[in-house]
């Protein structure tokens, strides 16, 4: 084995939340290379296992009797630059923001309206990363995995990643197998996509902006909304906007004239659980404990210093409840519970 896995792996800080938590044991997978010792370790162990990459979609319990997988492989390397597309292939270790920052940097636009979104690279195709009207699915060519139980190595075509907003075929397969590298295709024929609220209202922002002003335009709105998890623990959007039917939504409308709601067909209607969590009087609240919904983002939960994973799922209990009593609409939390 090129490396031994530690004892009362301490994951405070490889957490967003920032929950004082332990693994049993843990492991830094820094290479591909060292994939066959990661499995030697697993096999000696005999214990399971969790992959985290940044962290920053989890609620990490205090005490958890598995071996946790720091995935740090990084590379990035540009297999292709055609006349339709560039095509890189980029480590799952890598930090997601800065890929952006990098593609925006070398003349490669296209995912301006997904930065700053935490987490790493190979984090970003199980969740199915989104914001600002662009999901991730739509530049994920292939995911090349390894399967930690067997040894097996496989890629994933991007119809075989089975992406659904913010769902895949990875998170629905309890995060297995372990993702190693992405490849990303960025079609050449770039145009600003600016048709949301947020950033057609932006100052400056307009449909002649070049990706660098609205990738700064996306940063800034990101900043102003979502709070810095350095200073207070938080895992960004904690619950999923829900889908309602038609109906559904025209029942609510009734009652509700200003609900943020988005029509996604004839038949399906986004809503904005932050509206709903707002709505139900929840914005600034906490159960008497440091996991408080942020004061001025109802779809935020954050730690004020000393919050549990029991604490922040207690109150997520309750505001699931509470909207659901008074919506009809049972909310999805987003993160992972380990």
């Amino acid at each position: 084995m090129t490396f031994l896995p530690q004892k009362n792996f301490d994951l405070t800080y490889l957490n967003t939340f920032r929950l004082s938590s332990k693994a049993s044991y843990g492991a830094v997978l820094e290479t591909i290379e060292d994939v066959p010792s990661l499995l030697e370790v697993i096999k000696s162990l005999s214990l399971d296992y969790f992959v985290l990459g940044g962290g920053s979609n989890v609620i990490l319990r205090e005490n958890i009797d598995k071996l946790a997988i720091v995935n740090r492989i990084s590379g990035l390397h540009l297999l292709e630059d055609s006349n339709t597309h560039f095509r890189i292939q980029v480590g799952a270790g890598e930090n997601w923001h800065k890929f952006v920052v990098f593609t925006i940097a070398n003349d490669m636009p296209g995912l301006e309206n997904l930065a700053l979104i935490p987490g790493t690279v190979g984090a970003a195709p199980v969740q199915n990363i989104g914001a600002y009207g662009k999901d991730v699915s739509q530049f994920v060519e292939s995911v090349r995995t390894v399967d930690l139980d067997t040894g097996v190595e496989k890629i994933f075509s991007h119809d075989e990643c089975k992406f659904v907003y913010r769902n895949s075929y990875f998170k629905a397969n309890e995060y297995k197998p372990m993702i190693v590298s992405v490849d990303i295709a960025i079609p050449k024929s770039w145009k600003p996509d600016i048709n949301y609220a947020d950033l057609l209202k932006y100052p400056g922002i307009s449909s002649t902006s070049d990706p660098k002003s609205i990738m700064d335009a996306v940063i800034d709105i990101r900043t102003s909304k979502l709070p810095d998890y350095t200073k207070q623990g938080n895992a960004g959007s904690f619950f999923l906007n829900p889908y309602v039917s038609t109906q559904k939504f025209q029942e609510l409308l009734d009652r509700y004239p200003n609900i943020k709601a988005y029509p996604l067909s004839e038949e399906i209607y986004k809503v904005a659980a932050g509206w709903l969590i707002d709505k139900a009087g929840w914005k600034g609240r906490s159960l008497g404990t440091p996991a408080t919904v942020h004061e001025h983002h109802a779809l935020v939960i954050v730690n004020n210093g000393g919050a549990t994973a029991s604490d922040i799922l207690e109150l997520s209990d309750a505001i699931k409840n509470d909207v659901f009593n008074k919506f009809g609409i049972m909310l999805e939390p987003e993160p992972r519970i380990i």
